[in-house]
């Protein structure tokens, strides 16, 4: 009996929904010429089919709030999601800013190599394992390593700059010096120099990169190829160090 009575209706309320038609488009301008505007509606009036304004304008709140909802989680998600591919591409992005790097940062970092690479190249080409070499590769890592520290005060002491001289900045910056006086004191067994240089050279970078990233683009891009570079350096003098049979270059007085 219900369904036939609800089906009989339905045709009746349809013609007059079709018959005001302006309806919707009155209460579209009007809620959106006052949108402060606080509007109650009873449970009984949003069953009522015998309101089609206020059902009209029902609908039109529902379709905005569910939009403007929609659109606000969309941008907070897009927001999110270029800060992760962001933080993901960082070194990528220094790397692209390479070609911004001053050419006098560029070529005194490229020459600033030569006592790295140049060890290892000298005894690969000889097939020997010079000590001296590799103890003059490990002071000269260790002298980057202080250079390093020495950048960051440098940089944070001026006035106006972006990195303040506070104990993150300050105290950080000690830290590569600190691995390069460790290192030199290890002059007797050079693999624990060469590893103590090895991780003040990472340790350098990781500040430069994640820790304290106020650097520009360019200088990250920079520090982050020379540093890669002089690490595979040292480990290739390491590996060379058990590879090949050791011969001294300078020979000691004889023995008495």
């Amino acid at each position: 009996m219900l369904p036939r009575l609800a089906w009989r209706g339905f045709p009746l309320t349809l013609q007059f929904y079709q018959k005001t038609p302006p309806v919707y488009q009155m209460c579209k301008q009007h809620l959106l010429s006052t949108p402060a505007q606080t509007v109650y509606i009873s449970s009984r009036t949003l069953l009522s089919p015998c309101n089609p304004a206020l059902h009209a304008a029902t609908c039109f709140l529902n379709s905005r709030c569910g939009s403007c909802r929609f659109s606000s989680h969309m941008k907070k998600r897009k927001v999110q999601e270029e800060d992760d591919r962001k933080n993901l591409g960082l070194l990528r992005y220094d790397l692209l800013s390479l070609k911004n790097v001053p050419k006098p940062a560029l070529y005194l970092g490229l020459g600033g190599l030569i006592p790295f690479v140049a060890p290892p190249v000298v005894m690969i080409a000889s097939s020997c394992y010079y000590p001296e070499l590799g103890y003059a590769q490990i002071a000269y890592g260790a002298t980057i390593l202080s250079f390093l520290g020495g950048v960051r005060w440098g940089f944070a002491i001026p006035e106006g700059s972006p990195a303040k001289p506070d104990w993150m900045n300050l105290a950080n910056s000690t830290v590569p010096a600190i691995f390069a006086w460790i290192a030199l004191l290890f002059k007797d067994t050079p693999t624990e120099s060469a590893l103590l240089v090895i991780m003040g050279l990472g340790i350098a970078l990781h500040y430069d990169l994640a820790l304290l990233p106020t650097y520009p683009s360019w200088f990250k891009g920079l520090r982050a190829v020379l540093t890669f570079v002089a690490i595979l350096s040292l480990i290739a003098t390491l590996t060379i160090s058990g590879l090949y049979p050791h011969k001294t270059l300078v020979k000691g007085p004889p023995d008495f």
